[in-house]
Order: structure tokens, then sequence, then C-alpha cells
């Protein structure tokens, strides 16, 4: 049973305690309160229930083994989604042999206004959208995700995809021109 006192801690106050002070027990409360969040994430990846459930079991472990390894320039969360999206998408690449560079090439864009009017943006239905998000490549999805849905900062995101700064930068502007895209030639009245 874990004292109550620690569950009003931050993250980074049980991390601290869990490395200075070896209370590996308190990982519990990271476990209690990301579980649920990885989960969704790997099935929004994954589509698969039960593998996104082994996914984050597994995920969680190797944050625990690697808890020393997380530095103080991002947010716990952030880190931590940064591990699941990777894992979920090294495992699509491997199973799937998704290479994103030659899956980008052969589905290219046209050319396509990046100056689309904010009233344009902010008409684009939740629903129709999560429909695009799963017709493009595993890659650009977690990158949209990572970006706009759990703020991830750039310079993670770019170490989790191990490409650098600018080619993160150009490949979240490509896969956002690419649901935008989708989004008008599926659903423009």
């Amino acid at each position: 049973m874990i004292d109550r006192r620690y569950i009003e801690l931050t993250d980074h106050q049980i991390i601290d305690l869990i490395i200075q002070e070896k209370k590996t027990g308190l990982f519990e409360i990271l476990y209690q309160r990301y579980y649920k969040k990885v989960l969704d994430k790997c099935y929004s990846i994954l589509k698969n229930r039960k593998m996104a459930e082994e996914f984050t079991l597994e995920i969680l472990s190797k944050v625990f083994e690697k808890i020393e390894t997380h530095k103080r320039n991002a947010s716990f969360s952030s880190w931590l989604y940064a591990i699941t999206y990777n894992h979920c998408i090294e495992y699509l690449r491997h199973k799937n042999k998704l290479h994103y560079p030659e899956w980008n090439r052969n589905n290219q864009l046209p050319e396509v206004i990046d100056d689309i009017p904010e009233e344009d943006i902010s008409a684009i239905k939740f629903e129709r959208v999560q429909k695009i998000l799963d017709m493009i490549h595993p890659e650009e999805k977690a990158l949209l995700l990572m970006k706009y849905q759990d703020n991830i900062p750039v310079k993670l995101i770019q170490s989790t995809f191990r490409i650098s700064e600018s080619a993160a930068k150009m490949r979240i502007k490509r896969a956002r021109a690419r649901v935008l895209h989708l989004y008008y030639q599926l659903y423009k009245e």
C-alpha cells in the first residue's frame, strides 16, 4: 500500500525519490497515472487492443528500468509518450517493413497550399480527422499526435525518430499538409 502523501507529489518528485532514495515502489503511482494514456496511444497506432495492452506493459517496464536516464529538459509525460510512440512505430516498421521515405515517395502530395484560412481549419470535424489519421502512414500519425495532441517538443520528437530537427519539422509540416489534403479531398462540400 502506498502512503497517500506520495500520491500528491509531482512526477519529478516521485522520480527523484525513486532514483535518490531507491523507493522503487513509488513507480506504482506513475504506473497508475499513465497506464490508460499509454494504452490509448498504443491502441491508436496499433489498432489491436490485446497487442496495445502487451505493449503498454512492455513500455512501462522499459520506463521503470530506464527511469534514471530521464532528463529534466522534458516532462515525464512527454518522455513517456515519446518512448510509447517509438516502441509502436519500431514494431510497425519491423513487422510491415514500413520505410517512411519510400512510402512518402510512393504517396506524393500534390502541391498543397500551406496558408489555409484559420476559419477553414476550425470547421474541420474531429471524427473525420480521426478517420484520415488512420489513412496516413503511422509515422506521420505519430508525429502529428506527438506535436498537436501531446505537445511534445520538436527536440524530443527529433530524438525519438532519430532525425534532424529540420527533418522533424518538415515531416510534421508534410503530415499536416497530407491530412488537410485528404480532408478536403474527401469532405469539402
